[in-house]
């Protein structure tokens, strides 16, 4: 068993050396990931809140990022929230873990009162939690990721409607 609870300072050595060792095999990896959650954690869209570990017996077995991300449209920027990454340690997959804090997250994300969440991952895990291709809510990327890997969820029912507009994902 494991739970679940928001990263601290003190877990910031042991997230990046996860994130690494995650990342070393995936076939869309860039070997970068570990630095990217710092980026990212030392940019203003850091949301301590939204940022959670799974741990089993005192190490960490998974992590999740949720950070601010606007989509640009005519009428201005609209705020969603980028899930990224979710790296869970090669012994502990397929065990529930990732699905575990994806869900997690995105319920904090609901009761914290954000409306969307954006993800650029593999499409047949992420339509498990209802994202489907951003195109569909009229969502294009202008970081040249392939569309079916840009995902959006609604997080309120409408968040998305008749929303038009880009996104430029953090790199």
């Amino acid at each position: 068993m494991f739970s679940i609870r928001p990263e601290e300072a003190s877990d910031f050595s042991e997230i990046y050396q996860l994130v690494e060792t995650a990342f070393e095999s995936p076939p869309h990896a860039d070997g970068a990931e570990d630095d990217y959650v710092q980026k990212l954690r030392d940019s203003p869209n850091y949301l301590p809140e939204l940022a959670l570990v799974a741990e089993r017996e005192g190490e960490l077995i998974g992590h999740i990022m949720l950070t601010r991300l606007d989509v640009e449209t005519a009428n201005g920027r609209q705020e969603t929230l980028l899930l990224s990454p979710l790296s869970v340690a090669s012994p502990h997959r397929s065990r529930g873990v990732g699905a575990a804090l994806v869900c997690e997250s995105l319920s904090r994300a609901v009761a914290l009162k954000h409306r969307a969440v954006l993800v650029v991952g593999d499409p047949e895990y992420y339509s498990r939690f209802g994202f489907r291709c951003s195109r569909e809510f009229g969502i294009g990327n202008l970081t040249g990721f392939e569309d079916i890997n840009v995902m959006a969820r609604e997080l309120k029912e409408g968040a998305l409607e008749n929303l038009s507009g880009s996104v430029a994902f953090p790199t």
